[in-house]
């Protein structure tokens, strides 16, 4: 399994992937910007084009031929996934660390990147996961309407999130107001979140394995 995320990581992500976090991680410097844009732009470019190349350079057969299981192959682009997302996330979180201090009195419309944020970020990403890889493994070939699914789903779930934060006065105080400065409440929201993350993220590979079970490789 190990060789086969080495290859994934080497031969079949672009370089350019690999940069792109730290390029989208500056757009966390924008004051009072729409931060969930920076984890979603994962869902709008990586997801698709990782896997536009991977069809492109026919890996689905070429893994196969190598001395490998079908779990081996699940599980090592399931890892692959979870590397380019952690990515995402720890850039981001460290140049918000930046943003706090550029802005400290900067009154926010949108989620400011507290904790509590990045756990919904984290939230979003597991909905994107158990969508896209479940779907994604009912032929391990065809990303398109998989990428469309989880994607939506991601946005959709930013869009509610970001909705009640200003509609609700109670989510707003948590994310907003006087929970920002309640740091054990901070810290549960992001461990419960990542929880969620690491439960869809499993039941999303386990799906894809009885899925990819029976696909019928020529």
């Amino acid at each position: 399994m190990y060789n086969l995320v080495m290859k994934d990581l080497k031969l079949g992500v672009n370089p350019w992937f690999f940069a792109l976090p730290f390029i989208l991680g500056g757009l966390m410097l924008i004051p009072g910007w729409v931060y969930f844009l920076v984890p979603l732009y994962f869902c709008f470019l990586t997801v698709p084009n990782i896997f536009g190349g991977f069809k492109s350079q026919n890996d689905l057969m070429f893994s196969t031929m190598m001395p490998v299981t079908k779990l081996d192959i699940v599980k090592s682009r399931v890892t692959v996934i979870v590397i380019l997302e952690l990515m995402h996330l720890l850039i981001a979180m460290i140049f918000s660390i930046f943003t706090f201090r550029l802005y400290p009195h900067l009154t926010y419309m949108f989620y400011p990147p507290y904790m509590g944020f990045w756990g919904l970020c984290f939230i979003m990403l597991a909905i994107f996961n158990i969508l896209f890889i479940s779907m994604y493994y009912k032929t391990a070939y065809k990303y398109g309407a998989a990428t469309t699914a989880s994607t939506t789903g991601a946005i959709l779930f930013a869009g509610v999130a970001q909705w009640a934060g200003i509609q609700s006065p109670w989510v707003n105080d948590i994310f907003y107001g006087s929970g920002t400065d309640n740091t054990a409440l901070q810290l549960s929201i992001l461990i419960a979140a990542i929880l969620i993350f690491i439960a869809f993220t499993l039941i999303a590979y386990k799906i894809a394995v009885k899925r990819f079970l029976k696909v019928e490789i020529l």
